[in-house]
């Protein structure tokens, strides 16, 4: 069986019927050489410069780098790059070295863990802290660990592929993206059916930008028994008065059973977290496979604790970089792009056909522009889109080159609103 590559994607490739593993790898490379030949492998480029607003990039067949201005970072303070940060990690590694050499049950539990693990569940307003390795294992094997086949997880259909990793172990029931009606009633056709029950959302979500009304979610799930996690990896940072995520919009601290997110994003680093009650928390430090037998985090999460108290003493970045999401979505907007319903940092412009994004996104490229073109199964197969993140180090002059080569791709592809609905 041959795959159509004109209107394929990499979940095509996933299992093809009848062909054995090297059958289906080989299919898959020539995908890939399918892509390549029309400029639309827009996937793991070679950056030759630090994450920052403009990038230097060794595109694919060029003998020479190319400056872009960068989108696809979750970088978003731009605290990778901070020279307080810097400076807190090179103080980490000059006094513990570059590694933490065991697991946390037996060697690897240092300070400096015990020191994140305080620091961010009050960060919260939580009580307790489990450290991952990255935040996909946070969410991953979290509900791993804590759900069974006597189990249900509830998980609005937009959650990140963690969360859905997570829940191989148990019962499974979607909803519609934040549509509160059909969440009440698969709650209610739930009702002494399950052991425990888990409702999981998160904050902002990863693809449309768009954020999860928490405090309804939160008293929906308690008046039919469930439990709420909330995966706030965009908000950090980001959302919220003092940049405590989208949790501090409606002030749901109380309501939200369980938090989980990442220090990859705005914070600067690399690794996950998990919050919640003492005693669950103790349990998955204990019973959670992926902690109890990865190595722990290295001494440069010192970064991570610089970046945390910076949050709150230079609450300048987070207004940077707002007035910059509002920049870039304003001009989007008012040059016909759908961007949909975004309300945070991450910006789609909406294209819907493969090929067009595709397209757009090699256009962008050779305009200088680095973006994500998105397609099925990260979104719909009807709903593919140009995915933008912004940076707070991004400048008006940069975000305004997007602008101007997002209207002349338009001119040659036709991806605005007022002419893809004409």
């Amino acid at each position: 069986m041959n795959v159509n590559f004109e209107n394929a994607s990499f979940k095509d490739f996933e299992n093809i019927p009848g062909q054995s593993l090297y059958a289906t790898t080989d299919e898959f490379h020539n995908y890939l050489n399918f892509l390549r030949s029309n400029g639309h492998l827009n996937y793991r480029i070679e950056s030759i410069s630090p994450v920052g607003p403009e990038m230097d990039l060794l595109l694919p067949g060029d003998q020479h780098t190319t400056r872009s201005v960068c989108l696809v970072s979750n970088d978003y303070l731009g605290f990778s790059q901070h020279p307080k940060i810097k400076e807190a990690v090179i103080k980490g590694i000059t006094k513990f070295g570059t590694g933490s050499g065991a697991s946390p049950a037996i060697g690897g539990h240092f300070i400096y863990h015990k020191i994140l693990e305080e620091r961010i569940a009050q960060f919260y307003k939580k009580k307790e802290a489990i450290l991952y390795t990255t935040g996909y294992t946070a969410n991953s094997a979290t509900l791993q660990c804590l759900l069974h086949k006597e189990d249900l997880l509830i998980l609005d259909m937009a959650v990140h592929a963690s969360v859905y990793e997570g829940a191989l172990n148990t019962n499974v029931k979607t909803f519609l993206h934040n549509n509160l009606d059909m969440l009440e009633q698969v709650l209610k056709n739930a009702q002494e059916k399950y052991r425990t029950k888990m409702v999981v959302i998160d904050g902002v979500y990863s693809q449309d930008g768009d954020i999860a009304p928490i405090g309804e979610i939160a008293d929906l799930a308690h008046n039919y028994g469930a439990y709420l996690i909330v995966d706030d990896a965009h908000g950090i940072g980001v959302l919220g008065k003092t940049g405590r995520g989208v949790i501090e919009l409606d002030n749901s601290f109380d309501k939200v059973d369980i938090i989980t997110g990442t220090f990859s994003k705005a914070l600067g680093n690399i690794g996950g977290y998990v919050l919640g009650e003492p005693n669950l928390i103790e349990y998955l430090k204990y019973q959670s496979k992926q902690h109890l037998f990865s190595t722990t985090a290295t001494p440069a999460i010192y970064g991570i604790l610089r970046a945390i108290e910076l949050v709150d003493e230079e609450p300048e970045w987070r207004s940077r970089l707002w007035a910059n999401i509002n920049y870039l979505k304003n001009g989007l907007i008012s040059a016909g792009f759908d961007v949909g319903t975004s309300a945070s940092a991450i910006i789609p412009v909406k294209i819907g056909d493969i090929h067009k994004t595709l397209e757009a996104g090699r256009l962008l490229l050779k305009a200088g522009i680095y973006t994500n073109p998105i397609m099925y199964p990260a979104v719909s197969k009807k709903n593919a889109r140009i995915r933008m993140n912004v940076m707070a180090t991004h400048t008006f002059e940069q975000l305004g080159r997007v602008l101007e080569a997002f209207i002349e791709i338009d001119k040659k592809l036709s991806i605005s609103i007022h002419k893809t609905t004409v």
